[in-house]
C-alpha cells in the first residue's frame, strides 16, 4: 500500500528496545520512509519484544497531529511484530536499539 496524498511522519524514541546508522534512511516497497536520527546501542528490537517508544507524528508540512510527549500524554507501549499496531510501527521500530530516534 501507498500512502498517497499526505506522507506521515513519525519520530520515535525508544526507551526499551529501540536502528544501524545515523543519517540512513531506508524506503519500504509501501512507500513507509525510516531515518535514523540517533544509533541505539544493544540488541535490535524483534519480533515479539515489548518496545516502550516516545513519538511525535507529523504531516510532510511539519504540523503535528500527535504525540506522546504532550501533557498528558506517556509513551505507547506494543509487543512488536504480532499485528497489534499498524504495520508502520511493527515496520519502523523493528530493527531499532535502546535510545534510538
Amino acid at each position: 500500500m501507498k500512502f498517497s496524498h499526505k506522507q506521515i511522519i513519525l519520530v520515535l524514541t525508544i526507551l526499551e528496545t529501540g536502528c544501524s546508522q545515523k543519517g540512513k534512511v531506508t524506503i519500504m516497497d509501501n512507500g513507509l520512509v525510516m531515518e535514523d536520527l540517533v544509533v541505539g546501542e544493544g540488541a535490535e528490537a524483534q519480533d515479539f519484544n515489548k518496545v516502550v517508544v516516545n513519538y511525535t507524528g507529523k504531516l510532510e508540512d511539519g504540523s503535528v497531529f500527535d504525540s506522546s510527549l504532550k501533557p498528558g500524554s506517556g509513551p505507547f507501549t506494543f509487543t512488536l511484530g504480532v499485528g497489534s499496531v499498524i504495520k508502520g510501527w511493527d515496520m519502523g521500530v523493528k530493527g531499532m536499539k535502546v535510545g534510538g530516534k
